[in-house]
């Protein structure tokens, strides 16, 4: 077989990329061979695969949950935000330029989809299954002509359609009976039926209206799950947490010292890869905070200034806000600052940058002797190295080059060799993303905030990054299992959208564009 299923929202952030996570690891626990697929993503949360390709962290997530290594057929497309109207156009992982969002769905978007089908094909012909993420709503109708994630990918291969809602949100069944009613008859035809996200109390209370749905679209509900706390899955498209609020909603747990260590992530504009600091949220007794006033980092142990599309932009921010002028404080008073990526860049001295912002020369807070270069080839890489006496993986996306030019290593080759980084003081800067998932070095980053910060906290000897995140998408997979109609939603992907589903008024006139899509 290569069945495959498609996972659409009736909204962004509808819980798509769980809901995919979480089918791909209940098929592959019973055996199934199963791979992830996005044909076109938006994120500033990406990840480097072993072949040094770009995709959105999302599937890479949904990859592990599938215990499959990620490659860029599952993600042939990624668009990256460097403002309101432009972003960079990232193909099977490599960058091609940047574009505006007219000019994309202008006549772009629609040449790629002979691209986005073969890399699709090509799963299928390696995979038992291949479970797909749309974009958004289905029923974005300004955007039909040129779709390629949603409809127009499960068009080209008659893929069956679940469409997930959030009723979290309210207004649920509404936003069911108008995704399915704003398609065409064409599109209608694919759309199996509904899945109930983020549910919080007696499910009995809810059957009466996931009835009359059935009697009005004629279609069936293949679950509804439960509101889970603090399931930490890489986030894909925004921040879901409040700028004040704990990253991840996790629970923070009890320190294995005396104290806690308090984290201070500057949101700054563009934030990308903001999941760096979920290994740190991960730690019993740290609590991981987003922050954009200059006061709250007075209490900080640690301030991460974490990697943007908009290095320029990002700095300005930070001095507007007050916040560079905090970090001065605290450099000057020996008190941790980390910078990642872009967050690495603006401590340095000096950026020119004629390539993301075309700003040419700016200082920048001079909080690290490093001088950066902005190239137009993007830096994509899988290093690995040591720092602070124990072993360290990451993965680099940036345009920025560095030129270091004092303060002592961070990251080296195991000989001492500067790999990349550097550290002046208690500030320490590189260009690795995904370095503090290393267990070991992450205790002793810590250790070291803790010693600098003069708190009693002791990093938990037996946290693992890895296993935790296993747990996470097991219980991704059990949520599935034990909230969905599992027999259901396997028939589907065996055998496709059931025949004669009817037909619910309004629809949408269908385009010559929609014939082939």
């Amino acid at each position: 077989m290569s069945g495959g299923l498609l996972v659409a929202g009736t909204t962004s952030d509808a819980g798509k990329s769980v809901v995919t996570a979480g089918i791909c690891r209940w098929l592959v626990r019973r055996g199934v061979k199963v791979a992830p697929f996005k044909a076109q993503n938006m994120s500033l949360n990406s990840f480097v695969t072993r072949e040094c390709a770009e995709i959105g962290r999302a599937q890479a997530m949904q990859a592990q949950a599938a215990r499959v290594e990620p490659t860029a057929l599952m993600n042939p497309v990624l668009l990256k935000p460097g403002g309101d109207r432009s972003s960079q156009v990232v193909l099977m992982g490599r960058p091609v330029g940047e574009m505006s969002a007219r000019g994309y769905h202008g006549g772009r978007q629609e040449s790629l989809l002979s691209t986005v089908t073969d890399c699709l094909e090509q799963l299928r012909s390696t995979y038992d299954a291949v479970i797909c993420e749309g974009a958004g709503s289905p029923a974005e109708i300004n955007l039909r002509r040129t779709d390629i994630v949603n409809m127009g990918i499960a068009r080209a291969a008659r893929f069956p359609v679940v469409v997930v809602g959030d009723i979290d949100r309210g207004g649920v069944f509404a936003s069911f009976f108008g995704t399915t009613a704003l398609l065409s008859p064409e599109d209608q035809e694919l759309i199996a039926g509904y899945l109930v996200n983020k549910f919080r109390g007696d499910v009995s209370l809810l059957e009466p209206g996931l009835d009359m749905l059935r009697e009005l679209t004629g279609r069936p509900s293949y679950g509804v799950l439960p509101f889970a706390h603090g399931l930490g899955i890489d986030e894909e498209d925004g921040l879901r947490v409040s700028l004040r609020g704990a990253v991840r909603e996790s629970v923070v747990a009890p320190p294995h010292g005396e104290d806690v260590l308090r984290v201070a992530v500057c949101a700054v504009p563009l934030m990308s890869n903001f999941t760096d600091v979920d290994a740190l949220a991960a730690e019993p007794g740290v609590v991981v905070r987003f922050v954009d006033r200059a006061e709250e980092l007075a209490d900080a142990d640690l301030v991460v200034v974490p990697g943007t599309r908009g290095t320029v932009k990002a700095l300005a921010w930070l001095r507007e806000r007050g916040l560079a002028d905090a970090l001065l404080r605290r450099a000057a008073e020996g008190r941790p600052v980390l910078g990642i990526c872009g967050g690495y860049q603006i401590l340095g001295t000096r950026i020119e940058d004629e390539v993301e912002s075309r700003a040419g020369r700016v200082e920048g807070l001079g909080l690290l002797p490093v001088q950066i270069r902005f190239d137009r080839e993007k830096t994509l890489a899988r290093p690995s190295g040591e720092a602070l006496g124990a072993p360290v993986e990451g993965y680099e996306i940036h345009h920025g080059v560095a030129d270091v030019r004092g303060g002592d290593p961070f990251l080296t080759d195991g000989r001492g060799r500067p790999l990349d980084g550097c550290r002046s003081g208690s500030v320490w800067g590189t260009h690795w993303h995904g370095s503090l998932e290393s267990d070991a070095f992450r205790r002793a980053f810590l250790t070291e905030v803790a010693r600098a910060s003069g708190r009693r906290f002791v990093p938990a000897p037996g946290t693992c990054f890895a296993a935790l995140r296993e747990e996470q998408l097991d219980r991704l997979g059990d949520l599935i299992e034990e909230h969905a109609d599992t027999d259901a939603l396997w028939r589907l992907i065996e055998s496709g959208a059931p025949s004669g589903l009817p037909f619910v008024p309004p629809g949408a006139p269908a385009s010559p564009a929609q014939e082939v899509m």
